[in-house]
């Protein structure tokens, strides 16, 4: 998997990475049976993981993509609490 090559060499683009915009960004890797993408925030220095799914169609769902802004929001919720 592709997350310890954006972990380690942050910032990287494309085809790797693609930038989704509010700080939201796409994680893209290739399985056998399939294409995942992880969505994810970098916060404090932290990749955090918000969404991950085995893509079956060309473009990104606005569900999947709500699900990830949604944890987003609730992450740096928490972080300003602490």
């Amino acid at each position: 998997m592709n997350v310890s090559k954006v972990q380690f060499r942050w910032p990287l683009g494309m085809p790797l990475v693609r930038t989704l915009g509010d700080g939201l960004h796409e994680l893209r890797s290739t399985i056998p049976n399939g294409i995942i993408r992880i969505l994810f925030i970098v916060a404090n220095k932290k990749m955090v993981l918000l969404h991950g799914f085995i893509k079956k169609t060309q473009k990104l769902s606005i569900q999947d993509l709500e699900i990830a802004r949604e944890r987003a929001k609730n992450y740096e919720r928490k972080e300003e609490k602490k």
